[in-house]
């Protein structure tokens, strides 16, 4: 069941059409202004990276987006990078610590005080 995205050539609009079966038919107007001068886009897609592929990507040496900084999943990413390198394990103890803090990156500053 694919949903197929489209731009209206004559408005500008951009909307969506999820085709049930293959005997639905693709729209042949825009469904705002009625135009038939419409093209089909081709969509943004995604893809799940492992943590070992974030972590063997990760370059503590280089600068990082912004978008790094707001995933909370790359809390701890250097620390394990490093402990790879080294041959260290770090424990079940520090695994626990970094999923909650991970969970709730604000509970740092509350077991601070």
């Amino acid at each position: 069941m694919p949903i197929y995205e489209y731009r209206c050539n004559s408005c500008g609009r951009h909307f969506q059409v999820l085709l049930l079966s293959r005997r639905d038919r693709e729209p042949t107007e825009c469904p705002s202004c009625g135009n038939g001068e419409i093209k089909r886009l081709i969509s943004r897609t995604s893809y799940h990276r492992s943590e070992a592929d974030r972590i063997e990507s990760f370059d503590p040496g280089r600068r990082q987006p912004d978008c790094f900084y707001s995933d909370t999943r790359n809390i701890g990413l250097g620390a394990r990078k490093r402990a790879k390198q080294m041959g260290v394990d770090l424990g079940s103890e520090f695994e626990s610590r970094l999923d909650s803090l991970r969970s709730d990156p604000g509970s740092v500053l509350d077991s601070a005080e």
